[in-house]
């Protein structure tokens, strides 16, 4: 609800700003009908594929990035965080314990 406002009032005040273009009176009407009843018909075609299409992709960022959190959580232990050292400084490996280079 919080994004639907402004997108609905953008929209709505384009669509009444072309509103007087489509009834046509006067000189040059033929010109200028045309492209009312295109600007109308879009912005009413656009506004309801936008009340559709904005959930949805924000639905689907959302499951995207809990995906990514989870992935992050599982990584391997292994791979995180600095080398283990001995007392000496040196890094220890698996097989090292006990030997010096």
């Amino acid at each position: 609800m919080l994004r639907l406002r402004p997108i609905a009032m953008t929209n709505l005040a384009g669509l009444l700003g072309a509103l007087p273009l489509m009834p046509g009176t006067g000189e040059g009407h033929e010109l200028r009908q045309p492209l009312g009843v295109a600007i109308v018909g879009g912005l009413a075609i656009s506004q309801l594929l936008t009340l559709y299409t904005t959930p949805v992709v924000y639905l689907m960022l959302e499951r995207l990035r809990t995906r990514v959190a989870g992935a992050r959580k599982t990584a391997a232990p292994g791979l995180a965080g600095p080398a283990p050292r001995g007392s000496d400084g040196t890094i220890r490996t698996p097989g090292s314990a006990g030997r010096r280079p």
